[in-house]
């Protein structure tokens, strides 16, 4: 099916000539009456008619609204221009809502890309722009819209996982305007047949299931420890290695291996640790200072 405009008049001018005719009409059957002609009754009464059966196919489109013209059952086109119109006599008129619309979701309960159970829903914005797809081609539109709504968002969050600590990973928790605009393309392809645009999607809920909710969490603590614990140790080793380069080349002293692998060592653990270190003073060789101060026979 594809929508085509119907045969519709400016109503206003239509009624006006149908009063015109009718009232042409009762003339005729005045000077039928006066002269005993029957032919004028018979025009009259055919005029009547003709003014009945088109008064009878007026029709009112509200603004953000369109009929379709059904001819005893063969669709014959549709009107969206808004106001009074006389179309095809016989016909039956539909009504149906170019008005925005708001679907909501309900909360889905999906396995995402790493097979994790996480809750999800959407919003979709919609509106109709074929009528005769969406009254032919689907049996009721607003069901055929939510059912696939429904089935784009569970493909859509099976794509992706929940959460990555790769920036380069596309997630739904941290990339919901590109996963929206995702979902919002594979909406259009499924809700083409119902001649329906699908405006925005947004994502509104996003979570782990409650079953694993704190798992998930424990699990996200760990990783972020580790992910800072890797920037620590990362940093510490360039530090590490800037002040022994600068002692070096600064001051006339030259450490032996042993003395590096000693300084390195204090460096480290005094940059990675996360309490206060306590400075030790070597004063020397304690069993050096007992033999020396002795007293000799």
């Amino acid at each position: 099916m594809k929508e085509k405009k119907a045969f519709h008049v400016n109503g206003y001018a239509a009624l006006l000539v149908l009063v015109l005719i009718m009232i042409a009409g009762v003339w005729f059957v005045y000077q039928g009456s006066t002269t005993n002609r029957v032919g004028l009754i018979i025009l009259a009464v055919i005029l009547w008619g003709i003014s009945f059966l088109f008064i009878s196919s007026l029709t009112i489109v509200s603004p953000n609204q369109a009929k379709a013209v059904l001819f005893f059952g063969k669709y014959v086109g549709t009107i969206k221009e808004n106001g009074l119109f006389v179309t095809t006599p016989l016909t039956q008129k539909i009504k149906v809502s170019m008005k925005v619309r708001n679907f909501n979701s309900s909360l889905l309960k999906v396995n995402d890309s790493d097979g994790n159970p996480i809750e999800i829903s959407a919003v979709v914005v919609y509106k109709v722009v074929d009528t005769a797809k969406a009254l032919f081609d689907v049996d009721y539109y607003l069901d055929f819209v939510e059912i696939q709504s429904e089935t784009a968002i569970r493909h859509i969050a099976s794509q992706y996982p929940y959460d990555t600590f790769n920036e380069d990973d596309l997630t739904l928790r941290g990339n919901t305007t590109k996963v929206s605009e995702e979902l919002a393309k594979e909406l259009q392809e499924r809700l083409a047949i119902a001649g329906v645009e699908v405006i925005e999607t947004r994502l509104n809920h996003l979570a782990y299931a409650t079953e694993i909710a704190n798992a998930m969490l424990q699990r996200q603590q760990a990783r972020a420890i580790l992910s800072a614990r890797q920037t620590i140790v990362e940093g510490a080793v360039t530090m590490t290695q800037m002040a022994l380069e600068q002692i070096e080349d600064g001051q006339d002293i030259q450490f032996t291996d042993d003395r590096k692998v000693q300084l390195i060592n204090n460096l480290l653990v005094s940059i990675i640790t996360d309490k206060g270190t306590q400075p030790v003073i070597n004063t020397g060789d304690m069993s050096d200072n007992s033999k020396t101060g002795g007293s000799k026979s």
